[in-house]
């Protein structure tokens, strides 16, 4: 070893070579013209035995050694001897150490007083603050100067989501993104999801799109919250505003969806209803004095499904309930997201994205898109638990529904939605 190089022993312990970590780890060493060493490697040979590795990385010098080991860490890969994380204070609101902690959304571990700690709040894109002995993670707008900010990558261990080798056939689904998948059998993995998770008494949360509205789901929609399937609703002010159109006046953006036709000033109707929800005071208003009797946001209000609407620079109106406040809507978003073990995320690459980035990566995602590059898209920017499902968003819930009717014995086609004329 040259005078100038610097070397640190890591291990990583988990599924390794079924979530092809193990490759990643090593790529991710020569990637940054570094070597290195195994020392250890013991493959675990059940679905319940973790594989265990310990390596010596070596760096020709200690940038670049930092560095590695920043990029090692969301692989698993963790520096021993164990020590405790650095802290340093913030020394004015909104702003950390340079050398601050850049959080992943996997489970994350701070060691802390000789013990480790398991990380609060689990997200992306934040850094760790310890206070009252309790690790979390906070965004950066809401340190605070004083607050004792994790520093480094000393002290901290990262723990991926393996991918199993069965998992509902969850982890067959990720990252294996298809146009020619049949949607039937795709769709009964996310159904068999679903119902595993309510059966644990988990929560799903939707976040969905006005495409819903627009290709014909609303029905098949309404009945999943009826059923008991949906928790929480995130969508922005597109959704509501079309889903109260077609209650209202039997349209989508003017277009008759029973007739697929163009209605007479129909262009007028999506801003009609916006009008006529404001004037009575907001959707919850609206429902409660008879004027919005059917729809998606009429089945949540009645069933008591917690829903968020945030807005952006181009809506119309907006409606009362709509959220403009983007930093107010980010928290809402995450407080509503708070402890539910699946997302299904319905055309909307946005407000899928930015979901994507509230969410640790234990919690299940489905994303279902006419258009592939949606779910690439969230992968690319960290939310790799995304299983994609590339169809029509109505055809996909009039799947869903069928398949619940058919393991049912009763009939298809709900009947909720139906305009009111």
């Amino acid at each position: 070893m040259s005078r100038s190089e610097r070397s640190e022993i890591v291990e990583a312990e988990g599924h390794l070579v079924d979530s092809q970590l193990l490759n990643a780890i090593f790529d991710k060493v020569i990637e940054r013209r570094a070597r290195f060493d195994v020392l250890r490697f013991d493959i675990g040979r059940t679905n319940d035995e973790y594989s265990h590795l310990k390596l010596r990385v070596t760096a020709p010098d200690e940038t670049v050694l930092a560095d590695l080991l920043e990029d090692l860490m969301p692989l698993g890969c963790h520096p021993t001897p164990e020590r405790d994380a650095v802290l340093k204070r913030s020394e004015q609101d909104g702003c950390v150490p340079d050398d601050f902690y850049s959080t992943t959304n996997h489970r994350t571990y701070v060691r802390h007083g000789g013990a480790w700690r398991e990380v609060e709040g689990q997200r992306m894109d934040a850094v760790v603050v310890i206070e009252d002995e309790r690790a979390s993670c906070r965004k950066l707008r809401d340190v605070a100067a004083g607050d004792a900010v994790v520093c480094g990558v000393g002290g901290i261990r990262v723990s991926p989501e393996f991918r199993e080798r069965d998992r509902l056939g969850f982890a067959f689904m990720v990252n294996d993104v298809s146009t020619e998948r049949r949607v039937e059998v795709s769709v009964a993995r996310v159904l068999a999801m679903m119902e595993d998770v309510k059966r644990e008494g988990g929560r799903i949360a939707f976040v969905a799109g006005p495409v819903v509205v627009h290709s014909g789901g609303v029905a098949y929609f309404c009945d999943l919250i009826r059923r008991g399937f949906v928790d929480v609703l995130l969508a922005g002010n597109a959704l509501a505003v079309h889903d109260a159109e077609h209650a209202l006046f039997g349209t989508s953006l003017g277009i008759d969806l029973n007739a697929g036709t163009a209605v007479e000033e129909g262009h007028r109707n999506h801003m009609r209803a916006i009008n006529a929800i404001n004037r009575a005071g907001g959707l919850r208003a609206a429902v409660d004095r008879g004027l919005l009797r059917s729809g998606i946001l009429y089945e949540a209000i009645r069933h008591g499904v917690d829903y968020v609407l945030a807005g952006s620079i181009r809506d119309d109106g907006p409606l009362r309930d709509t959220i403009m406040n983007l930093i107010e809507a980010q928290d809402r978003y995450a407080e509503a997201l708070r402890d539910v073990s699946m997302v299904v995320m319905l055309s909307t690459m946005l407000h899928s994205i930015g979901v994507g980035n509230m969410l640790p990566s234990h919690v299940r995602v489905v994303c279902v898109d006419i258009n592939p590059a949606v779910v690439t898209k969230l992968a690319d920017r960290g939310s790799s638990q995304t299983a994609g499902i590339v169809t029509d968003v109505g055809l996909f819930l009039h799947q869903l529904t069928a398949q619940l009717d058919a393991a049912a014995g009763t009939r298809a086609a709900p009947g909720a939605g139906e305009a009111q004329r």
